[in-house]
């Protein structure tokens, strides 16, 4: 039976490389095909029209992997894709239908909304969405976003983090792929971005299998080894 490819997505303040790089490595070691792509981050319908369009170039059967926003992205994306046959989200939002991000971030007291610096975008239509990106202030990467990794990691981190457009954490959520797929989800016990009581609501509200490792929000790089065990078993 052919394995399916594992297909990750990066959350906003990152990207493919940094988010995924040990991950992808310890699954390819465990003879995975993996796919990391690039979110763009610039609305959540268009970041899933784009994910699918990755999906559809891709042979076989699929497992979606999300990180923070990407879970919203692959929530979206997953839907009516015959080829995805489960779901992983890593410590990630996993909206419902007509649930922001934004709305899930404010219900569980995310620390985004006072970290985050905002700058304007070119933009014509002052009548649509906020012509808005939002970064995370260097000066509260580490201990926020990244508090796994050495100072001098997460600077780096910090400086070459990818923005995300307002946008995309005011769009509603279309219909949950979650309601029809397996889905797994890894539990950041010291997450700061997506508070635990959070991650735990999403997490039980779609019956996802669960395990819970000791890191902050980018659990990829606290935790490499047990959230490769989750995907692989997810893939099994």
């Amino acid at each position: 039976m052919r394995k399916p490819t594992i297909v990750l997505v990066h959350g906003a303040f990152a990207d493919a490389t940094s988010s995924w790089n040990s991950i992808a490595a310890n699954l390819i070691r465990r003879g995975h095909t993996v796919l990391a792509a690039a979110n763009p981050l610039r609305g959540l319908r268009h970041d899933a029209d784009y994910l699918r369009s990755v999906l559809d170039a891709v042979e076989g059967p699929i497992v979606l992997v999300g990180h923070s926003y990407g879970g919203a992205v692959i929530t979206e994306a997953a839907t009516g894709v015959e080829s995805v046959t489960g779901l992983v989200y890593l410590a990630a939002f996993a909206p419902d239908e007509g649930e922001t991000a934004a709305a899930l971030d404010e219900k569980f007291g995310g620390a985004a909304q006072h970290i985050t610096q905002a700058r304007p975008l070119p933009g014509p239509d002052p009548q649509g969405p906020p012509n808005i990106e939002l970064t995370i202030d260097p000066a509260h990467f580490h201990t926020v976003f990244a508090p796994d990794t050495d100072p001098g990691t997460a600077a780096v981190l910090a400086a070459t983090q990818r923005p995300l457009a307002l946008a995309a954490m005011l769009e509603p959520a279309g219909s949950p792929a979650w309601k029809f797929l397996p889905s797994h989800y890894a539990l950041a016990t010291r997450d700061q971005m997506i508070p635990i009581e959070g991650q735990r609501f999403m997490a039980a509200r779609m019956n996802a299998t669960t395990i819970e490792v000791p890191t902050g929000h980018a659990a990829m790089l606290g935790a490499p080894e047990a959230l490769s065990e989750l995907i692989a078993g997810a893939a099994a």
